[in-house]
Order: C-alpha cells, then sequence, then structure tokens
C-alpha cells in the first residue's frame, strides 16, 4: 500500500464546477437559433398582449364602437338602397369581413407607436442586447399583434351575427380566419414598426399611419368589388395585402367565391417581407 494522500472524490467534483463556472464568466452564452427562440419569443409576446387586456379592457370595448357603426350604419343602409352589386349577398354580409380586417389593420398600424415608446424608456435597448435575434423579436411584436387584433375580430364577428349576418361557424373554416386575420395584422404592425425606423418619432409615426390608413381600406375590396373600380384603382387594390386578406375572410366566413390559397401565399409572404424589413430597421431605431 503507498501512503500518499488520496483527493476526496467531492472535493474533485467542487473543483470541476468552479472551473465550469469560471469558463462561463470568461466566455459568454453561446446564442440559440433563431427557430429556437422564435416560438418562445412569440408566445411571451401574446402573453403579455393577452395580459394588457385582461388589465384593462376598455381598449377592447372602444375598439368595438367604429365597427359596429360601420356594420348598423353604413352596411344597413346600403343593404337597403342596394347601391352596390354584390352578386345576391346582402350588402351588410359582403361588408363584415371587409370590416373584420378594417378593425384589425387599424391596431395593427399604430403598433410602431409601442416601439417608440420602449426605445424611449430603455426596454428596446436592453432587449437587443441580449442573444435573441433581432427577427425573433420583431416576429413576436408581430404576432402579438395578431392576436390582440384576433380578439378584435372575434368582437365584431359577434356584432355581425346579432345584426343577422349569414356567415359559417365551421370549425376549420374559423380557424382559417384567425390565421388571416393574424397573418394580415403581423404585416401591418411590421409596415408600422419598419415605418417607426425611418421617421424615429412618434408624432411622425402617427401622421403617417393616420395618413396611410384610410387609402389602404379604400383601396381594398372591403367595401365594394373590384369590378367596379376605375382601372387605376384595380391596379392598386391588386398590390394591397388588404385585399387578399379581405377576399380570403370573404371566402371563410361567407362561402362566395375567393382564391384562398393564392389569398394566404400573398399574406404569409407579406408578413415574411415585413418581418425581413422591420428586423433591418430595428438597430436604427434604437440608436
Amino acid at each position: 500500500m503507498s501512503g500518499a494522500p488520496v483527493a476526496p472524490q467531492h472535493e474533485s467534483v467542487e473543483t470541476g464546477a468552479a472551473a465550469r463556472h469560471l469558463d462561463l464568466l470568461l466566455v459568454p452564452p453561446r446564442a440559440r437559433a433563431g427557430w429556437r427562440v422564435l416560438p418562445a419569443r412569440v408566445a411571451a409576446m401574446c402573453v403579455v398582449e393577452l395580459q394588457k387586456l385582461r388589465h384593462d379592457r376598455t381598449e377592447l370595448y372602444t375598439r368595438a364602437v367604429q365597427p359596429a357603426l360601420w356594420l348598423v350604419v353604413f352596411g344597413e343602409t346600403f343593404t337597403r338602397i342596394k347601391a352596390i352589386p354584390t352578386g345576391g349577398t346582402p350588402y351588410i354580409d359582403y361588408l363584415a369581413p371587409g370590416i373584420i380586417a378594417q378593425s384589425a389593420m387599424f391596431i395593427a398600424i399604430f403598433y410602431g407607436i409601442m416601439i417608440i415608446w420602449e426605445r424611449d424608456a430603455g426596454i428596446l435597448t436592453k432587449l437587443l442586447v441580449t442573444p435573441t435575434p433581432r427577427s425573433a423579436l420583431i416576429a413576436g411584436k408581430a404576432f402579438a399583434a395578431g392576436v390582440k387584433a384576433l380578439l378584435q375580430a372575434v368582437v365584431v364577428i359577434v356584432i355581425a351575427a346579432l345584426l343577422g349576418v349569414a356567415m359559417t361557424w365551421n370549425p376549420l373554416r374559423l380557424l382559417g380566419v384567425a390565421v388571416a386575420v393574424v397573418l394580415g395584422s403581423a404585416f401591418f404592425s411590421c409596415l408600422s414598426i419598419s415605418i417607426a425606423g425611418i421617421v424615429l418619432t412618434r408624432d411622425r409615426l402617427m401622421g403617417i399611419g393616420q395618413a396611410i390608413t384610410m387609402p389602404l381600406f379604400f383601396a381594398s375590396n372591403a367595401l365594394y368589388p373590384v369590378a367596379v373600380m376605375p382601372g387605376w384603382l384595380q391596379a392598386v387594390s391588386r398590390i394591397n395585402p388588404l385585399s387578399y386578406q379581405v377576399d380570403a375572410l370573404r371566402g371563410l366566413l361567407l362561402g362566395t367565391a375567393s382564391h384562398l390559397a393564392l389569398d394566404f401565399a400573398v399574406l404569409a409572404g407579406a408578413a415574411v417581407a415585413g418581418i425581413a424589413v422591420a428586423s433591418s430597421l430595428l438597430g436604427r431605431l434604437a440608436r
């Protein structure tokens, strides 16, 4: 037997643990891949939005006033006078999907104001120094706007049902409605964030947002068929993502002729492009 002292096993374990802790202090943790961060970021942002609505439901109620007025006043009036050709569909039924898309867009298009507020409060800088990719941050905010718009869409659908609008209650079609609302809202929120990255101030963003919302709305098929528009407006409508969102909602809710594959392809492509552009401008906004 050797008389040399043997180090206790627990001391070697503690030494190894201390070395690993020292390595963590000297070497920063490796950023996770974007595809792993994205679901967690999206879920976190959506939970934040739901918590905001849970603590203050007045925003949800007040935002329901304008869609209700469109349906009750505009929809009921034009249904009676039959001034807009809708192919045999009552005008209020034809209008309801357009108002759903409009109310969702109005929520999302001012989402850039929130990110400017986060910049002014120092929150955005803290988010950017984390290993989370910028695309994941933007996607989280974009789809959180979609969740918020989806709650608004539910309110509009309930109002439309109370007014006698003949809509489908097929669960698969309603799931498609939810996807269309979320994708459209994601694009318009990214458009707002991109504008925020260019103008940098809340006042300018508010002015531009107000300037583009109504043209986007009127240059779509939300109020009237594309066929009755003048030629130049038809061309604008074909590049307006809101037109494809309305077409998808109308086809899903009312069962009218639509181009669902094209509609969802355009909405998904617009959302991805919006996330890419907004992510590229996020650093400029934070400076």
